[in-house]
């Protein structure tokens, strides 16, 4: 299983065990990681679950589409070059150690 680390903003880090093909954001939520909001659940609708990509990572992901920009737009915390939603990243064997960051306040 890929794992998925998560810096939370104390500078606390979390590693979670993630399913292949399952999102970051379901990987967070469905092991009580914090910060992630998720309020739709997955559905690219609300940016609570915006977190920023470490660099070692943000390249081998595909660019975000058009509405996850126009959501990341709206996101309260500072948008950065690695700023996505996370329930946009799908987790594969090929990001074993994913690192992202989350913002201490989502929308």
């Amino acid at each position: 299983m890929p794992k998925v680390v998560f810096v939370l903003p104390d500078g606390t880090q979390t590693g979670v065990d993630a399913r292949d093909g399952d999102s970051v954001m379901l990987a967070a939520t469905q092991n009580g990681v914090p910060g992630i909001v998720a309020e739709c659940g997955g559905n690219a609708s609300c940016a609570t679950c915006h977190v920023w990509v470490r660099d070692g990572f943000a390249s081998r992901l595909d660019p975000p589409g058009d509405l996850e920009e126009d959501l990341l737009d709206l996101a309260v915390s500072e948008r950065r070059d690695g700023s996505r939603l996370s329930c946009q990243v799908p987790v594969t064997p090929e990001l074993d150690g994913l690192t992202v960051e989350i913002p201490a306040v989502q929308p």
